[in-house]
């Protein structure tokens, strides 16, 4: 795990930063004094669920004047030193090549979709250039990417990432859901110098530094199948599967006793769904008393599940981050979301630290969520990220920003 404080300036311009100090205020000036510039455009937090949400939001104001700051609470922290069990974690875009614009989403467990469009419409328009007065006089949507933060406890993460991939039109999306380690008790967001509850953060940003989002799973279906007969979607609670007591029928299939189903259960024998002919995770959050299920992502009745099993997860990991430096001439930084099942998936397997390796050679920076966004979608036990590359440094002749220790 990391040890102190960190920070690190990546050629594209962006500072990441990182303590784990035990107070917010510690926390925040240790990161503000290692970002030395005087020139940001957006400043994005993670931080740990022990802090103090009021006291964190007004230090970084302070230490930020006139930056504009969002992020959330988090499961954990990943930073490119390592991973964080609780702490802070900064990412701060420069003003140079990064025009950043931000929303807070209120009341997202009672979203009204068209306004939720509209909002996020008018954020986008705010982008296009001056004069621009139709859609397609805007910047291509390449050149855009939008990260979400969204309430894992809201129960409304499908809803709110669908309505925000309508209204942005194509301009790819990726985030994670906030959450409180796993107390399931109190997860927050931060925009605009206050702390929100229920409520979503989408933070869009144009650059001409070349880019790519992703996503990277690690396990593959049985053939053990499960038919949802009876559930509460709204709730995200699964009563009965194949007709018997939810939490029964699934220990039943996965060789153990009810009372012994816990986290790591849930992470080493995910269930998956299939849309489009691919298949997506869809994890377990809990056992309640009465033996139903409550999961991290909605399930409604008549839904087929099929109990998947996971592959090497530092093979499939190194694959998909391959597969970008290729893509993108060389990786300068990855912001990432990880599912908090997925760690702990790793670190009962006791490969924890070669994901840990990997995530420090790609420059991996972000937190463990509750639940993951891309594109339309909200997924459970992956990893989705942005990937930006080192084509502008290269084609401009810049030199190495240095990495500051």
């Amino acid at each position: 795990m990391a040890q102190g404080p960190g920070v690190r300036r990546h050629l594209c311009g962006i500072w990441t930063a990182w303590s784990e100090a035990a107070s917010p205020d510690a926390a925040v000036g240790e990161v503000a004094r290692a970002i030395n510039t005087p020139s940001l455009s957006q400043v994005v937090a993670f931080f740990s669920a022990d802090y103090d949400p009021e006291i964190l939001a007004a230090a970084l104001e302070a230490r930020f004047p006139g930056v504009p700051v969002a992020g959330c609470s988090m499961s954990g922290g990943i930073a490119p030193s390592g991973g964080l069990d609780r702490g802070l974690v900064v990412i701060a875009f420069p003003a140079e090549r990064f025009r950043i614009v931000s929303t807070v989403l209120a009341a997202i467990d009672q979203l009204d979709v068209e306004r939720t469009a509209s909002s996020v419409r008018a954020l986008r328009r705010t982008l296009d250039p001056p004069g621009a007065c139709r859609e397609a006089e805007a910047p291509a949507a390449g050149g855009r990417f939008a990260l979400s933060l969204i309430d894992g406890l809201a129960n409304a993460e499908e809803t709110v990432v669908s309505a925000i991939a309508w209204a942005l039109d194509g301009i790819p999306i990726v985030g994670g859901s906030a959450g409180d380690d796993l107390r399931f008790r109190d997860a927050v967001l931060l925009h605009g110098g206050r702390i929100h509850r229920k409520a979503a953060v989408l933070v869009l940003v144009e650059t001409d530094w070349p880019f790519e989002i992703f996503k990277s799973d690690n396990f593959e279906p049985t053939q053990t199948k499960f038919v949802v007969t009876a559930s509460d979607s709204e709730r995200r609670t699964v009563h009965e599967l194949n007709a018997e007591p939810a939490a029964r029928e699934y220990a039943m299939a996965i060789g153990l006793d009810p009372e012994g189903l816990s986290p790591m259960s849930f992470a080493a024998y995910p269930l998956a769904v299939k849309v489009g002919g691919e298949y997506f995770c869809r994890s377990i959050r809990r056992v309640n008393p009465d033996g139903s299920l409550s999961f991290f992502c909605a399930i409604d009745e008549g839904v087929v599940l099929t109990l998947a099993e996971p592959r090497d997860i530092v093979t499939s990991t190194r694959a998909e981050l391959t597969r970008l430096d290729t893509a993108l001439g060389g990786v300068d930084l990855i912001i990432g979301f990880e599912c908090v099942l997925r760690r702990l998936d790793a670190e009962s397997r006791q490969v924890g630290h070669g994901i840990a390796d990997l995530y420090r050679r790609y420059n991996v920076v972000g937190f463990e969520t509750f639940g993951e966004q891309y594109r339309a979608m909200h997924l459970n036990q992956t990893f989705t990220g942005i990937a930006i590359g080192k084509g502008l440094n290269a084609r401009d002749g810049a030199g190495d920003a240095p990495a500051a220790p």
